[in-house]
């Protein structure tokens, strides 16, 4: 299965753990949510896909999920 995920500006508690939302779709066409702690990026572009991620969808909404 493959999902197409964008981030979103909205932070969710998991289990004591802070995680971006990302809305995603399945290739049929099922809409889901993916709930990201922490993400690696390749060595060397560290900065580079934070600077992205931060112009694209800056953390701003925070939200408790139980």
């Amino acid at each position: 299965m493959k999902i197409k995920i964008e981030s979103t500006d909205e932070h969710v508690t998991l289990d004591g753990v802070q995680c971006r939302v990302w809305k995603g779709t399945t290739e049929r066409g099922v809409e889901c949510n993916a709930f990201i702690h922490r993400l690696n990026v390749a060595t060397g572009q560290e900065a580079e896909f934070e600077a992205e991620l931060c112009a694209e969808r800056p953390p701003m909404v925070f939200a408790n999920v139980e």
